[in-house]
Order: structure tokens, then sequence, then C-alpha cells
């Protein structure tokens, strides 16, 4: 289901329940990163249904190769902006690397010190059957969990490069099992990056807790994109699966050298603009 300009957009909150409710009705989820309140309350207005404050702030803001160097603290930060910004889509954080990973109770401590600070509405955690228990007592406790399968990025220095993961027979057989241990685990949805439009489609039929692609064809449930990619923004990440809507980095550069020569000419600021 795509946004138009005149489609209507419902002010109502956009929940767990209403995503179940979006799966069950076929309805596709539509996903955005934003890291700050500007970019969050524009896509808000524009009808996003679920706002992610991924790590891959790492990437877009801090100019990083990966995103495990992001802290807690850091993503806390961009949390508070993002949901300064937008109030009906729902929030959701990514968890930072070693954030959840070293006992379940920590997570817990971890996820609740996110929503407690922040007024998210979710966390996601990356990983399937060995994060179980981590999943099970964050959502036991009343914090709703989004799993990530596929290509996670914050072992990337486990699988060495950013191909498509479960292409071959007996990892697809282990990304398939660890999303049926995932929704039982107690998540409400699972984003599936970079793996076979097949094997998303398997997944995603098997499943009652909502698919989100990236990267894993167009069977999921709904689709999320780093809004720097999709906006054109970013000029040197190219994969398969981002499809380009502006070419704003362009568009900017443009501007911003109007601006310079406004100024070396002298032409700004005019007498109107000035008191």
């Amino acid at each position: 289901m795509s946004f138009t300009g005149t489609a209507q957009i419902s002010s109502r909150k956009i929940t767990t329940q209403t995503l179940r409710e979006m799966k069950e009705s076929k309805k596709r989820i539509a996903c955005l990163t934003a890291y700050d309140a500007l970019w969050a309350k524009l896509f808000d207005e524009a009808g996003i249904e679920l706002i992610l404050v991924g790590d891959s702030l790492g990437n877009v803001f801090q100019g990083l190769a990966t995103t495990i160097p992001v802290t807690l603290d850091q993503t806390i930060y961009h949390c508070k902006a993002v949901t300064n910004g937008a109030s009906r889509a729902i929030i959701v954080a990514d968890m930072p690397f070693m954030t959840y990973q070293i006992t379940p109770e920590e997570a817990l401590r971890n996820a609740g010190r996110i929503m407690k600070e922040t007024s998210v509405n979710a966390v996601k955690v990356e990983g399937g059957g060995r994060i179980c228990d981590a999943i099970s007592l964050i959502t036991t406790n009343g914090i709703p969990v989004i799993g990530h399968l596929g290509l996670t990025p914050q072992s990337i220095n486990q699988f060495g490069s950013y191909r498509a993961r479960g292409t071959n027979d007996e990892e697809a057989e282990q990304i398939f099992n660890d999303a049926l241990a995932v929704e039982k685990a107690g998540a409400f949805a699972v984003v599936l990056e970079k793996i076979p439009a097949t094997l998303a489609e398997k997944i995603t039929n098997a499943l009652t807790i909502p698919t989100i692609g990236i990267g894993a064809g167009g069977s999921c449930d709904g689709q999320v994109l780093v809004y720097t990619d999709m906006l054109g923004l970013t000029t040197d990440f190219s994969p398969r699966f981002v499809r380009r809507y502006s070419t704003l980095a362009d568009e900017v550069t443009k501007l911003t050298k109007e601006f310079i020569d406004d100024i070396k000419s002298s032409s700004f600021p005019n007498e109107s603009e000035s008191y």
C-alpha cells in the first residue's frame, strides 16, 4: 500500500497491534530510518508506519565503517530526538552491539533504559536462537521486540563481507528456523535483510508476525530503507535493493554553491533581508 499525495492518513497511533492487523489484511507496512526530529516529523506526516532509529546512525551521522562502535548513550540521544519529532508512527530503537548479547538480564536492563529515557515504542535486536532467551525476557516484561535475521550488520566481522545470506541450503534452513524461534520467543515482527526472495516468502508465509524486508524481495509484509539511501543523499552506497527516489546530494551541492556565490557577489543579504 503506497502513499500518495491525495491519500487520507489516519491520525491513529500505530502500534504493534496495528502492524499485526496490517499483515492479516495484507496491507504493506512502510518503514524508514530516522535519527533526528526534523526527518522524523517529515516522515511521520507523510504516513510512514514504522520509524527505525537504526544503529546505522554510526554510518550516516558518524561516518563510521560499521555499526559496531555505536553506544547505548548515543542511541538514547537520537531516540529522544526522533520521539520529539514523530507522534503517529511506531518508533523502534536498535539495541547497539553488546547491549543484549551477554545475558538476558543485561539485555532487559538496557532495553528498559531505552524505553524509560526515550519514549520509543519498541526495540530491535539482531540474531536468532542464541538471543531468544533475551527476547523472551524483554517481552515478558512488557517491552515489544523486533528481531533481525539474514545479513546482520553487527556480525560483519564474523561474516567477513556484506554478501547475501541464506544462499545455500544449510544457511537458509538456519535462518528459517531462527525466524520461527524469534516468533516463539515473543517478537512482534522480524526484519529480513539481504536474503533470497524465495526464502523471505517462505518465512513470511510461515510466521503470524510481520516480516520487514530490506533486500529480501517483494513478498515481505513491509519494506524498510535507510532514508539517506532512499533520498539519494548517500552517493557511495549502491546495493541492488536500494531504490532512490531522488538525487538530493546533487541538489544540496547545487544549492550550497548558489549560496556561496550569493555571498561572494554580495547579493546576499539584500536590503529586504536586512534590518
